[in-house]
């Protein structure tokens, strides 16, 4: 029998594969929906579920300075990328705009309901701070890990109706119409890392993807389950209830976590690409639960280009 390739070799076929598995017909479109006047109907959205509720609010605590870095990381390498992805990275930037300014205005419902989001709000801008400290490509690669993890919770959020069914109803259609966009521009990071590092050796650059994601999911949990136990303590439970109700939730209910189990290790595969599994049914499954304000390229560009001009924090305060 012939030797088994190396971990190497199959990364330079795999690489090879897939530097192109982006849907050649894939078209990034920023979809400029308008929640600000959607007023939370209750502290417990999701179906009066405390738990589910918190989850979603502790993910939008986020994603206003999430998102705000992930512009600014890719607008760094924009200029040298290939003309079809520099065009990808703008339609990414217009979709994350979008998806912060609306995120603004729920975190600022969630106020309205006297919920203090703002050790939420710290502790994911620690943790950005920590990575802009790092190398330039570490922005890259920090960037393309969390949006595979945001990229399979949208899809999970959408496939599985029961995440979403009893809550009210015009949170529904923000949270599958941002999770629609996630899936559309899922692998733009991915593409972008690609070009950047298609001179490295393909076990580095096997390495420092799989090492940095780990990495970033031991934090990722650690700090979302401290931020709904943060949340679900201001909304009366607390203790070993809290915490059990919480695993409950993230693992055995709606179960969160271990369902996007699997794609979460799809990352460590050599030679992984987001669009290994070709998932955009689920944006026109989304986009059947809500009306979609497909604006042009002309448009969208006047909406929200100040943000792509600014320092991330001083433009989402702007498209706020």
């Amino acid at each position: 029998m012939g030797r088994a390739p190396s971990v190497s070799e199959r990364e330079i076929e795999a690489n090879r594969q897939h530097e192109s598995a982006t849907p050649a017909d894939l078209h990034i479109q920023c979809r400029n929906q308008h929640f600000a006047k959607a007023l939370l109907e209750r502290r417990r959205w999701v179906g009066g579920d405390p738990f589910a509720s918190a989850f979603f609010n502790c993910l939008s605590a986020i994603f206003p300075k999430g998102e705000g870095f992930f512009i600014e990381s890719l607008k760094k390498f924009r200029d040298r990328t290939p003309p079809k992805l520099q065009g990808e990275i703008r339609s990414f930037i217009q979709q994350e705009a979008t998806h912060s300014r609306e995120h603004q205005f729920f975190n600022e419902h969630l106020a309205s309901c006297d919920l203090d989001i703002s050790r939420l709000e710290q502790s994911i801008a620690d943790v950005v701070n920590r990575i802009r400290a790092m190398p330039e490509i570490s922005h890259l690669v920090g960037t393309m890990c969390i949006e595979h993890i945001t990229a399979i919770l949208a899809a999970e959020i959408i496939s599985n109706p029961r995440h979403l069914e009893h809550a009210d109803e015009q949170q529904r259609k923000l949270w599958l119409w941002h999770a629609s966009e996630e899936v559309e521009h899922k692998g733009v990071a991915f593409d972008t890392w690609l070009h950047m590092t298609r001179d490295w050796n393909p076990l580095k650059r096997w390495y420092v993807r799989s090492a940095f994601m780990a990495k970033i999911s031991l934090g990722f949990t650690i700090n979302r389950s401290k931020g709904v136990i943060d949340l679900l303590r201001q909304d009366g439970i607390s203790g070993l209830r809290a915490w059990t109700g919480l695993a409950h939730y993230a693992l055995i209910g709606a179960a969160p976590l271990r369902r996007t189990m699997w794609p979460w290790l799809q990352f460590f595969k050599p030679g992984f690409h987001p669009w290994d599994i070709d998932d955009r049914h689920l944006i026109q499954l989304a986009e059947s639960e809500y009306e979609a304000a497909i604006m042009d390229p002309g448009s969208v560009s006047a909406e929200v280009s100040v943000l792509e001009d600014e320092p991330p924090e001083e433009g989402l305060k702007k498209v706020a």
